[in-house]
């Protein structure tokens, strides 16, 4: 039994009918895209596939409805055999044609990145959108107000900018605001108080303020000469140093940066913790304690001013810091030893002064006697006394034999240590010297022992002489090995690296690697004529010219100069590339004038090179054009000039080695007697 509804079946297919003249006006009425349009056939509407733009705008036919019938009687089956034909848009071919061609594109990006890794992607990652939290409304108007407030103070900043002129004669000349000079004023959250000069700087206006103390407070105390008619001058100087010593515990000392566990700490916090944890601080703090109020019950002593001398660890860091930034530290170790000498004179002197008035200025022979310069006599008095000179009046009291006694037991002991001090400063100034006096003396008697020829003496002693001078030391390695690694291959790269960097045979290669090589490099010194290398000698070093000049002979004789290489040039490199043979010289090469060399061994560069097989693989190939070039010059070389009537001749060209192996085959098995028998075998056949 047949379906109720067979409609529905063929609802999707489009009705075909035909167009009406209306439609297929409208039609011809449109804008043809084409080159070459067609005209519109009413009674085939999408009869031609390639006709894409006049086919889109064909309209389709209604749905059937499910309660009405196919019109013109046709069934399901009838519409399945006419299929509906596609619609073809140039625009979208073009499009996906365009993102075709950029996906081969990006896929061959791809390809390329994963053959070479380094390569990196040429689109940028996408970045990450922060999500942006939503604001009330009430902190939205407080930044408004506060951008305003900004905006205001920079708009007024300008205008001081702008106004800000300092007259000068009858010019007007734009300077920089006090506020920006005060900037670069200012100082940083933490100090390093070895290497920052600022802290050094401030570090000498403390010691200043502290040897003011040290000379003046005894001074003051034991003579007469803080009255009131000078009092103001002197607390004026005292008020200054003690400003010094709060500067210096509330700006510079809570700034210094210390180590803790191997850990530098810069954190302003913990540096003041650090520093208010301290005895210096404690210390610093002593020094501030106000005891000048006692003058109101006990009058005006410096005495009181005692504890301004606890500052001494800032004195003896000065002298420490000092000595470290100095070039010749020696020369201030000899000043600050003799300062040591005469504070302990002056100290003597004090105490002489104030134990002659204990006794009665004049009182006996041995006390002062009131006439001349008090400090002066005194003084002079404290010298006899302390360096022992002798010739002094007889102490007559008890009390001047005691002070008499303990003067001569501190003067010997004193004097005996300042003298073993400053021995032990001189010496360390001249050790370098006393060490080349000494290995020079050492080689000298060496060479008489063996009673060495006065020629190789005198030499040996110019060496000595021209190494000392030129680089204050014999050998540079014995000064570096204490020193770690890494300290010793930044010396090396600032004292040598742009020397060998410029080399050319070392252009291209790793760095690292030559860093690495400049450590293992040697510098020696030749005397002029010496012989760096000789021809056919087996070369295991290269060479390369730090200062000076080295000159390359040749010749029959040997003795004609072919090039001259100066500071900056390689030699000897083709026995150091050669893998295997070709590693005895070629030529020789003679010192001209003082020259000193770097040397290279074979050894040490196979060993640097196993690690960076780049530069390994450069130095090969560089190598091999070496040797290259190296055979070309001798195959072509320039031939010995002919003397005489020969010259007159051409050279006969040499034969062939073809033809001479040609010939050379005669007798009975060679290969010309085989060709003739060969020969005559055929003709006796024919």
């Amino acid at each position: 039994m047949a379906p109720e509804n067979p409609a529905p079946q063929a609802s999707p297919a489009p009705e075909r009918t035909e167009p009406s003249k209306e439609e297929a006006k409208e039609k011809e009425d449109e804008p043809k895209k084409e080159a070459e349009p067609t005209p519109a056939n009413p009674q085939q509407p999408a009869a031609d596939p390639a006709r894409a733009p006049e086919a889109a705008p064909q309209p389709q036919a209604e749905p059937v409805k499910p309660d009405e019938p196919a019109n013109n009687g046709q069934d399901a089956p009838a519409v399945q055999e006419d299929p509906v034909e596609t619609v073809v848009s140039e625009f979208a071919d073009t499009q996906l044609q365009d993102i075709v061609k950029r996906l081969r594109q990006r896929t061959d990006l791809f390809k390329e990145k994963l053959l070479d890794k380094d390569a990196s992607s040429p689109e940028p990652s996408p970045p990450v959108s922060p999500i942006k939290k939503k604001r009330p409304k009430k902190d939205e108007k407080k930044d408004e107000k506060k951008d305003e407030k900004k905006d205001e103070a920079k708009a007024e900043e300008a205008i001081l900018e702008e106004e800000h002129y300092c007259d000068m004669l009858c010019c007007k000349f734009k300077t920089k605001p006090l506020k920006e000079k005060l900037k670069k004023c200012r100082l940083p959250d933490s100090l390093d108080g070895c290497t920052d000069r600022r802290y050094i700087l401030w570090l000498f206006f403390v010691t200043l303020a502290f040897n003011w103390n040290c000379w003046f407070i005894p001074m003051r105390w034991a003579f007469p000469y803080q009255t009131p008619e000078n009092n103001l001058y002197w607390f004026m100087m005292d008020f200054l140093c003690d400003l010094i010593y709060l500067v210096d515990m509330l700006v510079f000392q809570p700034r210094l940066q210390f180590v803790k566990g191997g850990d530098i700490i810069y954190d302003r916090a913990e540096i003041k913790k650090h520093y208010r944890a301290s005895l210096r601080f404690r210390l610093d703090l002593i020094c501030l304690l106000p005891f000048e109020v006692l003058y109101l019950k006990f009058g005006i002593k410096s005495v009181f001013r005692a504890n301004r001398l606890m500052k001494y660890e800032s004195f003896f860091e000065f002298n420490e810091r000092l000595e470290a930034i100095l070039s010749k530290a020696y020369i201030y170790r000899v000043f600050r030893t003799t300062g040591y000498l005469l504070f302990i004179l002056h100290i003597n002197a004090c105490l002489y002064y104030w134990a002659s008035e204990y006794e009665g200025i004049g009182s006996t022979k041995w006390v002062y006697d009131g006439e001349g310069n008090k400090y002066l006599r005194c003084y002079y008095f404290a010298v006899r006394t302390l360096i022992t000179i002798g010739g002094l009046p007889e102490p007559v009291t008890v009390f001047e034999i005691v002070f008499q006694l303990l003067n001569y037991f501190s003067g010997v002991f004193v004097f005996s240590s300042l003298i073993g001090q400053m021995r032990d400063v001189i010496g360390a100034a001249t050790a370098g010297q006393t060490y080349f006096r000494s290995s020079m003396d050492n080689t000298v008697a060496y060479m008489n022992t063996y009673k060495i020829t006065k020629l190789v003496q005198n030499r040996v002693r110019t060496w000595y002489n021209y190494t000392w001078a030129s680089q204050g030391m014999l050998d540079e390695s014995e000064l570096l090995e204490e020193l770690p690694v890494s300290m010793q291959l930044a010396i090396a790269v600032d004292v040598n690296f742009s020397i060998v960097s410029n080399v050319e045979l070392f252009k291209g290669c790793d760095n690292q690697m030559i860093c690495d090589m400049l450590l293992r490099l040697k510098s020696i010194v030749y005397l002029p004529g010496d012989y760096v290398c000789k021809k056919g000698e087996i070369g295991r070093e290269m060479y390369i010219i730090k200062q000076g000049e080295v000159q390359v002979l040749g010749g029959p004789d040997g003795t004609v100069v072919l090039v001259t290489l100066r500071a900056g040039a390689v030699f000897g490199e083709i026995s150091l590339l050669a893998a295997s043979g070709g590693n005895r010289r070629t030529a020789n090469v003679v010192a001209h004038g003082f020259a000193n060399l770097f040397i290279l061994d074979k050894k040490e560069l196979n060993d640097i090179l196993v690690h960076y097989p780049d530069s390994q693989k450069v130095l090969a190939r560089k190598g091999k054009k070496l040797m290259k070039d190296k055979g070309k010059k001798d195959n072509g070389g320039p031939k010995e000039r002919t003397k005489g009537f020969t010259t007159l001749f051409s050279i006969k060209p040499e034969t062939p080695k073809l033809f001479r192996a040609f010939m050379s085959a005669k007798g009975a098995g060679g290969l010309l007697s085989r060709l003739k028998a060969e020969q005559a075998k055929t003709q006796a056949h024919v």
